[in-house]
């Protein structure tokens, strides 16, 4: 009988380890997700200074559906703001505007952050193949904003950016 007893409190006390380690386990995993959850922003942005001081806040196409869709979809951009396309490496980037809603300006730039080539006022693609536009040059980086920033801040080929991360 008394062994009975001491059998059941060491049952009942690993027992109670057993749930408290579940609960503690269980705790951690919901606060990692939890900050996993809310600490991860939409997408960095980059502010892209142009020669003439203008500044354009670009949301970083940084995800395999940016890289592909881009602005598709979208009805519009806030005044002063685009995506920014960061390749891995410098070569031939010819862009579509496929499911596009708005006319667009693209600028491809080159490893040292200069302008190589600009497209302004590329309509959206409602055919099918859609257009691919680019460069003749390899590019690093392309820029895509609402059509009329490439006139309204006289950008041109040869001028120097600067890209700063927005934290």
């Amino acid at each position: 009988m008394l062994r009975s007893m001491v059998d059941d409190r060491r049952s009942s006390r690993a027992q109670r380890r057993t749930r408290v380690i579940t609960l503690v386990l269980l705790a951690a995993l919901l606060v990692s997700a939890s900050i996993f959850l809310t600490g991860r922003k939409d997408s960095d942005i980059i502010v892209v200074t142009f020669p003439s001081g203008k500044q354009l806040e670009t949301e970083v196409a940084d995800t395999p559906e940016k890289l592909l869709f881009g602005l598709a979809f979208r009805e519009g951009l806030p005044p002063d703001t685009g995506m920014l396309y960061i390749f891995e490496s410098t070569g031939p980037h010819r862009m579509q505007t496929k499911e596009y809603r708005i006319p667009v300006d693209m600028i491809w730039i080159d490893e040292s952050r200069r302008i190589i080539h600009f497209m302004q006022d590329v309509p959206p693609c409602r055919q099918d193949p859609c257009p691919f536009h680019g460069p003749t040059e390899p590019a690093r980086y392309v820029i895509q904003t609402a059509a009329g920033f490439v006139r309204l801040t006289g950008v041109g080929p040869g001028d120097e950016l600067k890209f700063s991360l927005r934290l």
